[in-house]
């Protein structure tokens, strides 16, 4: 296999490193993903031509998995957030994660390790949609064996601008 690069688990190509006007990139797009490919070319002092084959570099690679919107749950009618800690059967973690992606308001699911197998975070219109979500929807999943639910009172951005 001399001069192949070898695949991840999940099929992709190794991730090329990344430079500091990458870094520089992916800092600026994470603050404004609607940022100009001139605004951005000029704040890391590269040419358009560079920082938009630098951007769909990192695109195609893989880094950039694509842009959104970051969005104030309270005021867009999700009033209730929750970290959910779950324990789960062993070797069912393929399957619990896409039961728990069908969730509505399910926002970020990660396998972790320590006390419990999954994090779950969720946003919720309220205290009662929070709880029918846990009790009626988690924890009928059958790999689910407990859950352990973490209010959120407060929430702050990392990557928002002060």
């Amino acid at each position: 296999m001399r001069g192949e690069q070898m695949a991840n688990p999940d099929g992709k190509p190794p991730a090329r490193p990344l430079d500091a006007i990458d870094h520089d990139i992916l800092r600026l797009l994470r603050t404004d993903g609607r940022a100009s490919i001139r605004s951005v070319a000029e704040q890391v002092h590269v040419s358009r031509a560079n920082a938009y084959a630098r951007i769909n570099r990192l695109i195609d690679d893989g880094v950039i998995r694509g842009f959104s919107a970051r969005v104030d749950q309270e005021r867009a009618g999700q009033g209730a957030s929750a970290y959910i800690t779950l324990k789960i059967v062993q070797n069912s973690w393929r399957t619990v994660r896409e039961q728990l992606r069908q969730l509505p308001g399910a926002a970020h699911i990660a396998l972790v390790s320590g006390d419990f197998d999954v994090l779950l975070l969720v946003h919720t219109e309220d205290n009662r949609s929070l709880r029918e979500l846990v009790l009626t929807r988690i924890q009928a999943i059958p790999e689910v064996l407990s859950t352990r639910t973490l209010l959120v009172f407060e929430e702050t951005d990392l990557d928002s601008e002060p």
